[in-house]
């Protein structure tokens, strides 16, 4: 785990003081959706299908920054949608970083070279570009020729300007363990990103390609024979030690979509940005009106073959935080991380 050790004290205080209040539920990340709008047309997306008139609305500033306050979590990924297409996106960001967010901006950087210029370097600022494989491959998920080399390059253009960046990558059944090595390989030697995040696709209803989404057996045996040979310590993957266990097949979790909420141009969604069962205005209504053990495999279909970090980074995160054993392993790969 490759996570700054700033940013890893503060989320271990944070869950400390949740554990000392004895509250049972309380965000760890808010997944903020600024506007639907794209660049884009990804076969494993639905955000673009939103009708005409909402693709063309945005977020104001206020309205952003306040939903996180409201919430109270420590660290913001925002997405979309493209973020970049926002016309007040820096100032959304510059707002959360002076509160000290930690924040994540998500895009696929076509925008970003051009862009640029309105952010500054900070430790509680990153860039997090979608890279779904090498050129042919991650071309192919974005249905756009020259995508990854634009990616590529804007990812060098930010790392010279002193911007940390991360990677978020997506695998379908298409994947084979030799092509999410390539890509990460890629990634973490070549690129030197800061940190890596990882995903099984999930089959979100609204997406227009339905037929490649991972099943948990799929995804099981996918991480495991990729993470094989050294590859899982020596990537700088951004994720808990448990959960990467949880992606192999040698731990199980429940789902806590609770802890990840999404808040969008419609409020906070039910009962997580993959699922949509409707909207709350306030953080407060979300937590404490949704029937949150209805939700999870066995509990309801939609869940079945989910994996997705959303639901479960944070219940690897609390268990850790619940094992000495687990927190000395954490503390160990993220010092290791940070020498790397």
């Amino acid at each position: 785990m490759a996570m700054p050790l700033r940013q890893t004290i503060r989320i271990g205080t944070y869950l400390m003081e949740q554990k000392l209040r004895k509250r049972e539920k309380f965000p760890l990340i808010v997944e903020l959706e600024p506007l639907f709008a794209c660049n884009l047309k990804c076969e494993g997306c639905g955000k673009i299908q939103h009708p005409a008139g909402v693709l063309k609305q945005r977020m104001p500033v206020a309205q952003a920054v306040g939903a996180v306050l409201e919430s109270g979590a420590p660290m913001v990924s925002i997405a979309g949608g493209e973020p970049l297409m926002h016309p007040q996106i820096d100032e959304i960001v510059r707002q959360l970083v002076a509160k000290r967010k930690y924040v994540f901006l998500c895009t696929n950087a076509m925008l970003l070279r051009k862009k640029i210029e309105k952010f500054t370097p900070s430790p509680y600022f990153a860039f997090a570009v979608h890279i779904d494989g090498l050129k042919e491959r991650h071309d192919e998920s974005v249905a756009k020729e020259g995508v990854f080399d634009e990616a590529v390059a804007a990812i060098k253009e930010a790392k010279r300007r002193g911007f940390r960046v991360t990677t978020n990558s997506t695998f379908f059944n298409t994947d084979t363990p030799q092509t999410v090595i390539e890509v990460l390989d890629f990634l973490n030697d070549e690129l030197q990103v800061d940190e890596m995040m990882i995903s099984p696709a999930y089959a979100y209803e609204k997406a227009p390609d339905q037929e490649h989404f991972l099943g948990v057996t799929q995804t099981r045996e996918l991480f495991k024979k990729a993470f094989a040979g050294g590859n899982r310590q020596r990537w700088r993957l951004n994720h808990s030690p448990l959960f990467l266990d949880f992606l192999e097949g040698k731990q199980d979790f429940d789902c806590t979509a609770w802890a990840i909420p999404n808040y969008s141009l419609f409020g906070w969604q039910r009962p997580c940005y993959l699922m949509s069962d409707g909207y709350v205005p306030t953080y407060r209504q979300l937590i404490e009106e949704t029937d949150w053990d209805k939700y999870g495999r066995g509990k309801d279909e939609r869940c079945d073959n989910c994996m997705a970090h959303c639901g479960y980074e944070p219940t690897a995160v609390m268990a850790t935080m619940g094992s000495l054993q687990a927190s000395l392993r954490a503390a160990r790969e993220t010092i290791a991380g940070n020498r790397s």
